[in-house]
């Protein structure tokens, strides 16, 4: 079972994935459904309908159109966003997208080409959970979240400035 990374308590954590991430391939009805996470793609698809109400979690592509799906994707248990290049910026405006104009609040998931100098910022968006690139090593990785001890700007996980910070948050 490969690790993750995982937000507890305010707190980045090494633990065990206990999800199966499906790349390239529909859930069919004869199978279990239980921690895989299956392409939303392939969910969407009206064939697959029938199954779409039985999945616990999905991973949305940069260029997916989920929310006309936004009811449906609520009740998941978990929504990963894939990011296939770490040149590739959507997933944080979807990250953003979801924890406020949708009000997620379960995990949150980053996956793909996700590597150590993103974390900061994914976890600004609001990601709480990382799946690192496998050729990194996910305990160097984790000590990015060191790197940075102030943020200047508000953003998801925190939506007060400095200035407002430092002035009481009256300015």
């Amino acid at each position: 079972m490969p690790d993750i990374i995982k937000i507890i308590n305010q707190m980045p954590q090494i633990v065990a994935d206990d999800w199966q991430l499906i790349r390239d391939s529909a859930p069919s009805e004869h199978q279990t459904f239980a921690h895989k996470i299956f392409p939303f793609a392939a969910l969407n698809d009206p064939g697959n309908a029938a199954v779409f109400d039985q999945v616990q979690a999905v991973w949305i592509a940069p260029d997916d159109d989920f929310e006309a799906s936004i009811a449906t994707l609520l009740r998941m248990q978990l929504i990963a966003v894939d990011f296939p290049s770490f040149r590739d910026g959507r997933g944080y405006s979807i990250a953003t997208l979801l924890r406020t104009r949708y009000g997620w609040n379960r995990e949150l998931r980053a996956v793909g080409d996700v590597l150590r100098d993103q974390l900061n910022y994914m976890r600004r968006c609001g990601f709480d959970a990382f799946a690192v690139r496998a050729d990194k090593d996910i305990r160097d990785t984790i000590k990015s979240f060191s790197h940075y001890t102030v943020q200047y700007q508000g953003a998801v996980d925190n939506p007060l400035p400095l200035f407002r910070k430092r002035h009481g948050g009256t300015e």
